[in-house]
This record gives structure tokens, C-alpha cells and sequence, in this order.
């Protein structure tokens, strides 16, 4: 498992998604919802691992997440992926979500976890990843 590190200030991998944390995300303190922000990174994740599937895939794991730093409305939010590993059928993808603070530009790593994809065909059975090219 890769180790969650604050201090590695450059996010890692391609970027698969960027949104902007909006008011009706928050919680009753104002802080952006840590579900939400999950949902978030298994989008961007899906992106990439559906790229690297060749179609359809479906996530089956989030292996370990811990949440850095709350996350400001008005935000904006840069996901980053990199394909950790490729299977008959799975695909281990690293996700981090990164921030910018919309008042003091602040670039801040919110967090990461590796999420596990299958690929399935139109039925939602398991199919082989096709070999890369």
C-alpha cells in the first residue's frame, strides 16, 4: 500500500478530473462531505481505468483513504490518477485529490487511496483487460 504523505507537494500521475466544490456539498459546518469527494475520485478513476479496460468497468475496492485536509467552498479540485497495476481482469489505480483555496491559492493534497477496478462486459460479467499496445 502506498503511504499517505503530506509532504509530496506534486500530484501524481495524469489528470482525470477538475471541479469546484460547491455549497450544496457541504455539511452543516461548512466543510465539503467526505463522501462526496469519494465519489469524486471514483469517477476520475473510472475515466482512466475504462481508458485502459477498453469499456465498461466496475469498481470493487477502495483500499485505505485518510483525509489530509477539509476541503473550503469554492475550491477547486484536481484528481490525478496513475495505473498502478493491471490484471487478467483488474485494474489497481492510484486516485489523489488535490486542492486550491480559492482565497489564498493554496495547492494542498486532500487525499488518496488506490481504488480496484474490473472489467465487465454489457452483461456485467467479468472479462479480460485487453493486452496494452
Amino acid at each position: 500500500m502506498i503511504e499517505i504523505e503530506d509532504e509530496n507537494l506534486t500530484p501524481q500521475g495524469d489528470l482525470a478530473l477538475q471541479i469546484i466544490a460547491l455549497p450544496r456539498e457541504t455539511n452543516g459546518f461548512g466543510d465539503i462531505y467526505g463522501g462526496w469527494l469519494v465519489s469524486q475520485m471514483d469517477l476520475a478513476g473510472t475515466a482512466m481505468a475504462s481508458k485502459v479496460a477498453g469499456g465498461r468497468v466496475a469498481t470493487v475496492a477502495i483500499d485505505r483513504m485518510a483525509f489530509l485536509v477539509p476541503v473550503a467552498v469554492g475550491a477547486q479540485l484536481s484528481f490525478y490518477t496513475q495505473t498502478l497495476q493491471v490484471g487478467r481482469s483488474s485494474i489497481q489505480m492510484l486516485v489523489e485529490a488535490w486542492s486550491e483555496d480559492p482565497l489564498s491559492s493554496e495547492w494542498r493534497k486532500v487525499t488518496e487511496a488506490v481504488f480496484v477496478f474490473v472489467a465487465i462486459d454489457g452483461s456485467g460479467r467479468t472479462r479480460p483487460v485487453p493486452p496494452r499496445r
